[in-house]
């Protein structure tokens, strides 16, 4: 194999996938084969035993009921020769029976009476050496005899021993070419096998492959390209959607991001020149209370520009998913309580009439400086938004699940183009000074702690916010 091709199939995932198939194939059929073999082997064996014990009983009866003469000799080895011969027989090369039978009766102070194959030295000894128990059929190994013997004895009244054996050869050649066969056809179907499964492998792994090539083909200069999805409902073809739905994200992140580097970058351009100018006058004025004056103004309006930018970036976190909340138990009507007092002298200059109905002891699980920030954008907007004297109604609810915030005022309220769109980073109505992202802010923030937050008219003019957050404990009292 060249070093070229080997390198080729090492880089591939399907040349594993395929060897490791066709080793677990292989290692199944073996095992197949091999429990086979055993099943085989004990039929066998049960057959031979079961011959040789029917046998046995037959030959010592013959040798219990005829007197020890020379007809007895001869009779019974007659009989030991009719017994062989129903042993069936597979004729070899030249006609010579391969099943081996011997007989052997042994009596005390008299000759023995042999009927087999071999010296018969070589199988006493055989039988000696194997201590068998009478007429349990057991394995002897003779000298000279490359297979084993299965024999059984009994034991006549006069002390005599009445041997019988027999190695059945047909049925070991049998169980050999069985063996050979089998390696023959088996190494046929794991070839045949690691064929299919290479084919397989191939074949899909093509198509990751093609998903691979399309994927690195996309940059971030070229986000429309997508992964080929197919028409089966499988795997990879459900790999493939996945990519592109992760294509899809990554493309409206990208182009929201685009629009969020724009809207910024729009948006800095006036306060930075306007706190470039403030600054050249402050070094070009004489006297030292204008100076002072002109750095303070420039001051405060770094503050609100530092202010837009971390909550641009706090709206691209929630957004991605990342923003980071240090979570602890927020008594939420106390913090409506500090809130409304710092804000109810502004709404006193425009005239508001403010009015708060707070449940105690409603208890929320939440991040106390992002939601510090999300009730204070609420203020924020009725006091930048409403036009003077109008009246403002914060509510507090809390449920078994839920405490719910309402803001309602009786203001213009929201167009029907604006409301749908309000929670939009950058939407703004046509009189709004601001930069569009306080009730996205609050949207984001909100949705991150795992509540809700909705828009919706007055039945005569004005507009309710409500924002709903899990609680961790509500206490009415």
């Amino acid at each position: 194999m060249s070093l070229k091709l080997r390198d080729a199939l090492r880089s591939t995932a399907a040349w594993r996938i395929s060897l490791w198939t066709t080793f677990a194939f292989a290692a199944g059929t073996a095992i197949a084969f091999v429990i086979m073999y055993v099943l085989v082997a004990q039929d066998i064996q049960q057959r031979t035993d079961a011959w040789l014990s029917g046998e046995a009983e037959v030959l010592a009866d013959v040798a219990a009921n005829t007197p020890r003469d020379s007809l007895y000799d001869r009779l019974v080895e007659e009989v030991a020769e009719l017994a062989s011969r129903e042993v069936p027989t597979d004729p070899g090369e030249k006609g010579a029976h391969k099943n081996t039978v011997f007989f052997l009766d042994a009596r005390p102070g008299q000759a023995p009476i042999w009927v087999g194959p071999g010296p018969m030295d070589s199988f006493v000894a055989a039988i000696r050496d194997a201590d068998l128990v009478p007429g349990v059929p057991q394995t002897i190994h003779v000298k000279g005899w490359s297979e084993p013997f299965r024999a059984v004895f009994h034991v006549n009244e006069s002390g005599g021993k009445l041997f019988l054996g027999f190695s059945d050869l047909a049925a070991t050649d049998m169980m050999h070419r069985l063996s050979v066969r089998f390696l023959v056809i088996g190494a046929g179907i794991v070839l045949l096998g690691f064929i299919i499964s290479s084919a397989g492998a191939f074949r899909t792994l093509q198509r990751v492959e093609r998903i691979a090539e399309t994927v690195s083909q996309i940059g971030s200069e070229d986000l429309t390209r997508r992964v080929p999805e197919g028409s089966r409902n499988d795997e990879i073809s459900r790999l493939s959607r996945t990519f592109n739905n992760m294509l899809d994200r990554i493309q409206a992140s990208v182009r929201e991001l685009h629009v969020l580097t724009d809207s910024v970058a729009h948006d800095l351009k006036s306060p930075v020149t306007a706190i470039r100018g403030s600054l050249e006058v402050a070094l070009s004025e004489a006297n030292e209370s204008t100076w002072r004056d002109t750095v303070a103004d420039a001051i405060e309006k770094l503050d609100r520009l530092s202010q837009t930018l971390n909550t641009a970036l706090d709206l691209a976190e929630a957004d991605a998913g990342a923003l980071q909340l240090h979570r602890q138990p927020v008594d939420l009507g106390n913090l409506l309580r500090q809130l409304v007092d710092l804000y109810e002298p502004a709404m006193g200059e425009r005239n508001h009439e403010l009015a708060c109905h707070f449940q105690e002891g409603v208890i929320v699980d939440a991040d106390l400086s992002l939601l510090h920030r999300v009730l204070a954008n609420l203020l924020d907007n009725e006091i930048a938004h409403l036009p003077p004297s109008r009246s403002i109604v914060i509510t507090l609810r809390g449920g078994e699940s839920q405490a719910e915030l309402t803001v309602e005022d009786d203001g213009p309220g929201f167009t029907p183009e604006l409301k749908d769109k309000a929670f939009e980073r950058f939407v703004k109505g046509e009189q709004s000074t601001g930069h569009g992202l306080g009730l996205a802010f609050v949207h984001a923030v909100v949705r991150a702690h795992g509540g809700s937050v909705t828009i919706k008219d007055r039945p005569v003019s004005g507009a309710i916010i409500t924002l709903q957050l899990p609680v961790m404990s509500v206490a009415i009292v």
